[in-house]
């Protein structure tokens, strides 16, 4: 069986003399060397993008991180200096993307900006700044340091029994808990229609999500397991699940029930 190919979303971002529609290496990497996953780089170019065409063709979606934040108007709210900086143009690509790739039963996993993308995609809403406003530790993007200090992993995670993600992560849990990292501003608020919380920090912060009754694999995490997807094993797990998704629903578009189970 070959390969499955996996859809990874871009950022649409200005780079002189030209726009780019770019992705950060850290989740190439961590989709060819730990997922095993062929990754494709999808455009930003919203409703110019033929949704159900691309979807046709890939076995996977990977939402990435970004600085950017959602704009929220995608929520039912006013702009203010505490939402930004924004992507208008991703919005505009992965919102209508991550609802028809669910509803497909294509394997999503949805990372740090893709965790509130998959939320606000379902109707959910977002808190802007919330590390400002809530005084919240270990959380926020350090801007000293190597990139080794920046991505440390510097909080425990509370898993939900019996959820999705305890099932992945069922031997890499102790206590309920592991220790991840989060680098945002920030946060889920209102949940989404059938978004439904797995995970949350010490503090209370949603950490996972799923989406109830969805026909695939869906996960979104506000931290960030492609940076140290080959060195931590819970980051290895996470980003080895997605890919064995990818694999199993390209199996059954290829009429292999042996590769699916």
């Amino acid at each position: 069986m070959s390969k499955p190919l996996v859809a990874i979303t871009s950022d649409y971002k200005d780079a002189e003399p030209y726009m780019w529609h770019a992705a950060p290496s850290p989740y190439i990497d961590a989709a060819t060397q730990v997922s095993d996953v062929i990754p494709m780089i999808v455009p930003s170019i919203g409703d110019k993008l033929e949704i159900d065409s691309l979807l046709d063709r890939i076995d996977g979606l990977m939402v990435t991180g970004s600085r950017t934040n959602v704009h929220p108007s995608n929520y039912g709210q006013v702009a203010t200096s505490d939402h930004a900086p924004f992507d208008q143009a991703r919005d505009a690509t992965t919102l209508p993307l991550i609802r028809r790739a669910v509803e497909r039963g294509i394997p999503v996993l949805a990372i740090c900006r893709g965790i509130q993308e998959l939320n606000v995609a379902f109707g959910g809403s977002i808190t802007a700044n919330f590390q400002k406003t809530r005084q919240i530790d270990n959380h926020d993007y350090p801007w000293v340091g190597t990139m080794d200090e920046r991505f440390a992993l510097t909080h425990g995670l509370q898993i939900k029994p019996n959820s999705c993600i305890a099932d992945i992560l069922r031997n890499e849990i102790v206590d309920h808990s592991v220790k991840v990292n989060s680098l945002h501003t920030q946060a889920l608020d209102q949940l989404g229609q059938r978004v439904e919380v797995e995970a949350v920090s010490e503090d209370g912060t949603v950490e996972a999500v799923t989406i109830a009754n969805a026909p695939g694999f869906v996960i979104g995490v506000q931290w960030h397991p492609e940076y140290w997807a080959v060195k931590d094993r819970t980051s290895n797990t996470i980003l080895r699940s997605f890919g064995d998704a990818a694999r199993l629903y390209l199996a059954g578009k290829q009429g292999i029930p042996e590769a699916a189970e």
